[in-house]
């Protein structure tokens, strides 16, 4: 795979997904009408969410067949990195969100989400099988091949960018939460993100798994509404990763370049 497959993967995403959204913009009351509320569980919010993943599909298995998909998907399984990254998705990313919610003003009332057990756990079922299964694209296939050609700090940026701008049109529909955000700091938090999952990703040998769930922590129904001011704090982790992973981040002598791993290593190579 190569740069071609690059161009094509981000076609076949965006062009789904914006025709989608554009769908739903341009043509709300057919859509409530034979398809169904526009909301995040809309199936054609849903489909456009999915478009990163499904172009990951279309072409890995243009180039690898029924093996490829099976070496591509066995990155699901990659799981060890250093526990501090367990730690920060467990731990970290909550207090980033709180943090922001404090700053905002709205940490007490939001504190506690005022869902019951049972909503809450559907919210949060429902948002594993939601925006995580974009990392399928951006991770599984996106990023290896901008590390073929660019240093992992400037390819989780030039990605983090990317994955921002995909989402412009959702800022401009009713009934999804983008559209109570203001895009620039949501475009700012989106390139730190990129910065900060790159050497998860990396020393994890690949993993999609843990960007998977990244994505989800920062979808989780249970942390407070701290947009805009949580991009403070994650702009803040971004730098903060890239000093500790300095030598990783710009070096092409431990990155992860191939979407279908030739084999997947038994022991990964964890980096503190």
């Amino acid at each position: 795979m190569n740069i071609r497959t690059l161009i094509g993967f981000m076609i076949i995403t965006f062009g789904m997904a914006w025709t989608c959204i554009a769908v739903l913009i341009v043509f709300p009351e057919f859509v409530v009408s034979y398809i169904g509320e526009i909301h995040a569980a809309n199936p054609l919010f849903m489909l456009a969410v999915y478009s990163p993943a499904i172009a990951a599909i279309i072409v890995v298995g243009k180039h690898g067949g029924i093996p490829g998909l099976k070496a591509f998907f066995s990155r699901i399984l990659l799981w060890k990195a250093h526990w501090g990254w367990y730690v920060f998705l467990i731990l970290g990313i909550p207090c980033l969100f709180y943090m922001g919610a404090a700053l905002k003003g709205n940490l007490i009332e939001e504190f506690v989400p005022d869902l019951t057990v049972g909503e809450a756990v559907s919210a949060i079922a429902f948002m594993l099988i939601l925006g995580p299964m974009e990392e399928f694209g951006w991770r599984g296939v996106a990023l290896p091949l901008l590390q073929k050609r660019l240093y992992p700090f400037w390819a989780g940026i030039l990605l983090g960018g990317i994955w921002g701008i995909w989402h412009l049109p959702a800022f401009f529909l009713s009934g999804v939460p983008q559209n109570g955000w203001t895009f620039l700091p949501f475009l700012a938090g989106a390139m730190s993100i990129g910065v900060i999952v790159t050497p998860l990703f990396n020393s994890s040998r690949g993993s999609i798994l843990l960007p998977f769930l990244f994505h989800w922590q920062l979808n989780n129904p249970l942390f407070p509404d701290a947009a805009p001011h949580d991009t403070l704090f994650f702009v803040q982790a971004a730098l903060l990763v890239t000093v500790v992973y300095w030598k990783q981040m710009f070096n092409f002598g431990s990155v992860v370049t191939e979407p279908i791993p030739k084999a997947i290593a038994q022991t990964p190579e964890n980096c503190v």
